[in-house]
């Protein structure tokens, strides 16, 4: 098939990357032209495992460009452009309304068009009705939503190997389904079909609900901290049981990323509008907002005054295997110590800090991260963090504390080293 992906973003790239392998013609477009000259070139404007070399394999057949002529002669158009919060939470939708601009002096030919971006609920809807307000045909194309489920860091692995392929369509579409099986053709995962808005709204439900898991395992810790026992016993105790499972319940710094935050957000302000009060979002947030400050206690009452100490925070990225530092709770710790008064030595295999910061040094290595440090903080759990030299680490530092910001670490390990371990809910 030939596909247009609109967007040249995370999801965009995976998505045009993915969908070569699986032998669709693909052309992707980006107003971004030094991001459009690092694609042509074999770069990809940030880190994604696996997704340069994915794209580089395709070359012939995954062309990137800021012209919109291709869209004439595809028979798909992904739209994957940002969607960015409001300052009051709602979700500002420019970049879809440039699209749909656009979109309108193009369709000269039938055409799928596929919402990957996340959209809050009843925009697909007003997508349609805005195409056909601008003069095209309705009989011309069909509005698909088919929002995405990829983690930063894993993102290529998740488009191959999904859980589920979400398909929403108009209420009277007897053929998109189709076409979306065809363009996934190669793909084994289950599809579940249903309304424009149902699709948006599984979108929304699924990232809050996995904020709703990290806030409460780190309300659990605060709690476990106050009554002397381990988090990580609770968290293995609850996972174990089916109804609940293990996965986001590990305690920590609190969720950040492009996703989470400005998701659980805009579901709230998409509730307010429809006269639903969402408790239970409002709480998930509160929870994660404070969490820091909680976190950044523990440690000034372990290193108290923390003016001139040094510390060493290993992790700038907002979670391991991405250079993403939107909304990071590592970068977020890394300026509150700032303006406490410490001296800061950051290191991140990928990542850099978004903004220079006042006595905030970032460093190429751990090693020279460490170096006279009075404590020492995990931030992002990479794997090269997990599995340090401890010994070493207590030759090097000044201090003796090691706080596991996102208890990843091997306490034994640490303290036999002569350490003192300090991690979230773990007293």
């Amino acid at each position: 098939m030939n596909i247009c992906i609109i967007g040249a973003g995370y999801v965009g790239l995976t998505t045009a990357a993915v969908l070569a392998e699986l032998g669709h013609d693909v052309h992707c477009i980006d107003h971004d032209e030094r991001k459009i000259r690092l694609l042509n070139n074999g770069e990809i404007p940030f880190y994604e495992p696996g997704l340069e070399e994915l794209i580089a394999k395709h070359h012939h057949d995954l062309t990137f460009s800021g012209r919109w002529d291709d869209i004439k002669r595809a028979a798909v158009v992904v739209i994957c452009v940002g969607t960015p919060p409001r300052s009051d939470g709602s979700t500002d939708l420019r970049y879809i309304e440039a699209v749909l601009n656009r979109l309108a002096t193009m369709i000269e030919s039938y055409k799928t068009i596929v919402t990957k971006s996340t959209v809050p609920p009843g925009t697909n809807e007003w997508m349609r009705a805005e195409l056909i307000r601008k003069g095209v045909k309705p009989q011309l194309f069909r509005i698909v939503s088919n929002p995405e489920f990829l983690r930063e860091g894993s993102a290529v692995y998740d488009m191959f190997h999904p859980d589920k392929i979400v398909v929403g369509l108009e209420p009277d579409d007897d053929q998109s389904l189709a076409v979306m099986q065809a363009v996934y053709a190669g793909i084994n995962a289950p599809y579940l079909t249903t309304s424009l808005t149902g699709a948006e709204l599984i979108k929304y439900a699924a990232n809050a609900f996995l904020a709703t898991k990290i806030s409460f395992i780190n309300e659990m810790a605060r709690i476990c901290d106050a009554f002397t026992v381990d988090v990580n016993d609770i968290a293995r105790g609850i996972g174990l049981d089916p109804r609940i499972g293990s996965h986001f319940l590990r305690a920590g710094l609190g969720y950040g990323g492009s996703c989470f935050p400005k998701d659980v957000k805009a579901l709230e302000h998409a509730a307010r509008s429809r006269q639903v009060e969402p408790h239970l979002l409002k709480a998930v947030q509160t929870v994660n907002a404070t969490q820091l400050d909680f976190c950044f206690q523990k440690l000034n009452e372990q290193l108290a005054p923390l003016t001139d100490k040094k510390i060493t925070v290993l992790g700038i990225a907002f979670k391991p295997n991405t250079d993403d530092t939107r909304v990071s709770p590592a970068e977020a710790l890394i300026r509150r110590l700032s303006e406490n008064g410490c001296t800061i030595a950051a290191y991140d295999p990928k990542a850099t800090l978004s903004e220079p910061l006042a006595r905030v040094t970032q460093v190429q290595s751990v090693y020279e991260a460490i170096q006279g440090a009075d404590g020492l903080v995990i931030a992002t759990d990479w794997d090269e963090f997990r599995t340090l030299d401890w010994e070493q680490v207590k030759a090097a530092m000044n201090g003796t504390l090691v706080f596991d910001g996102r208890n990843c670490l091997d306490r034994h390990a640490v303290e036999q080293s002569g350490l003192r371990y300090m991690g979230v809910g773990r007293p």
